[in-house]
C-alpha cells in the first residue's frame, strides 16, 4: 500500500471516530413517581428510599429522577397527583400506605406501581394475592391491624396494670370496611381476654381531635392505644401532647411516635418500608413485572419505651416488660 493511501484511510477513521461515538444512545436515566400525603411531616422517609436507592447504584439527578407529588395533607389531592404522574409517563410509581396505592391504582393499569406500608393489600383490591399479585401492583405490607392492637392491648396493659378502661383511637374508613371489622373484632377479644373493657373512638381529621379526647377523658379511659393511618401518623406530634395533656399512658405503632415524646411503641420501622421499596424499584426498572414480585411480609417488630415520658406521667414500667424492649429512651 502506498503511503499516501495508508494517510488518506487513516484520516478518514479518525474524522468518523466522534461521529461513531456521538451515534451511541446515552444511558437512559430512570423517572420514578412519588405519591405522598404529607412527606413534610417525616423527613426520614424519602432519605431512607433515597439511601435504598443508592445502595443499589442509584443517584438522584445523575442516573434517576424522582417527580415528587405531595397532597399536603389532604388525602383527596391523591387521585389528581396520581394522574399526574401518569400523565408524566414515570417508569414506576412509589405509594405509600393503602390510600396511596388505590388512586395510583386507578389512575394507570400499566405502570408499575410500588407500596410501602400498605394494609390489607389483597381485602383492599390492590393485589390478587401476596404470592402473585397479578397485576400492575405490588410492595411491601403491614401485618393486619386486628393481629397488632391485640398485641398493644397486652402491652399497656402490662404497662399500666390496673387500668379497666383502655380508649382505642382510629380513623374509620382508613383500612376499609372488612379490615375495620376484624379491627374491631380483634381488640374486643383481646380486651376480654384481658380483662379490660375498650372504648372505640374516631377521628377523621385533626379537627376531631380534641373532642376524641375530651370522650376519652368523660369515660374515664385509663389508656390509650392508636390504630395508626397515613392521617394519625403525620399528626403524631399534636396526639402525643394530646395525651400528656390529658395524662393517658398511650401505645403507639412505630418509632417515630417515641421521638416525638410518646409513651410506649411496637410495630414496624416506617422508614424501613421505604427503604426496602428501593430494591422493588430497582427489580421493576430492570424489567421484572410487578405481578410476579410476591408482596413482603414483615417479620420483625420493635418495643420501644420511653422512660421519660413514663416519669412525667407517674408511671413505673415493669422490669420485666423493660427486659422485653428492643429499645428503652431514658
Amino acid at each position: 500500500m502506498e503511503r499516501r493511501t495508508f494517510l488518506a484511510m487513516a484520516s478518514g477513521s479518525l474524522l468518523t471516530m466522534p461521529l461513531a461515538v456521538e451515534a451511541q444512545p446515552a444511558a437512559k436515566i430512570a423517572r420514578i413517581g412519588w405519591l405522598s400525603v404529607n412527606m413534610a411531616a417525616s423527613p426520614q422517609v424519602p432519605e431512607a428510599f433515597r439511601q435504598g436507592l443508592r445502595d443499589l447504584g442509584y443517584v438522584e439527578g445523575r442516573n434517576v429522577v424522582i417527580e415528587y407529588r405531595d397532597a399536603g395533607g389532604n388525602f383527596e389531592r391523591l387521585p389528581a397527583l396520581a394522574a399526574e404522574l401518569v400523565a408524566l409517563k414515570v417508569d414506576v410509581i412509589l405509594a405509600g400506605g393503602t390510600p396511596h396505592a388505590l388512586a395510583a391504582k386507578h389512575a394507570t393499569r400499566t405502570i408499575p406501581i410500588v407500596f410501602a406500608g400498605a394494609t390489607g393489600p389483597v381485602e383492599n383490591g390492590l393485589v390478587t394475592s401476596l404470592a402473585r399479585p397479578g397485576g400492575n401492583v405490588t410492595g411491601l405490607s403491614v401485618l393486619p391491624q386486628e393481629e397488632l392492637v391485640g398485641k398493644r392491648l397486652e402491652l399497656i396493659k402490662q404497662a399500666v396494670p390496673g387500668i379497666s378502661q383502655v380508649a382505642i383511637l382510629r380513623e374509620p374508613g382508613a383500612y376499609g370496611e372488612g379490615t375495620d371489622k376484624e379491627m374491631v373484632k380483634g381488640a374486643e377479644v383481646a380486651a376480654r381476654a384481658l380483662g379490660v373493657r375498650v372504648q372505640f373512638v374516631e377521628a377523621r381529621g385533626p379537627a376531631d381531635f380534641d373532642r376524641a379526647f375530651s370522650e376519652m377523658t368523660r369515660a374515664h379511659a385509663g389508656a390509650l392505644v392508636l390504630i395508626s393511618s397515613s392521617m394519625l401518623f403525620a399528626e403524631r406530634r399534636r396526639l402525643v401532647a394530646l395525651a400528656a395533656k390529658n395524662r393517658l399512658p398511650a401505645v403507639y405503632t412505630a418509632r417515630d411516635f417515641i421521638e416525638a415524646g410518646g409513651l410506649m411503641a411496637y410495630g414496624q420501622n416506617v422508614a424501613g418500608f421505604f427503604r426496602n421499596a428501593a430494591a422493588y424499584v430497582d427489580k421493576i426498572l430492570r424489567g421484572a413485572k410487578p405481578a410476579d414480585l410476591p408482596v413482603e411480609q414483615p417479620t420483625t417488630f420493635e418495643l420501644i419505651i420511653n422512660l421519660k415520658t413514663a416519669r412525667a406521667l407517674g408511671l413505673t414500667i415493669p422490669q420485666s416488660l423493660l427486659a422485653r424492649a428492643d429499645q428503652v429512651i431514658e
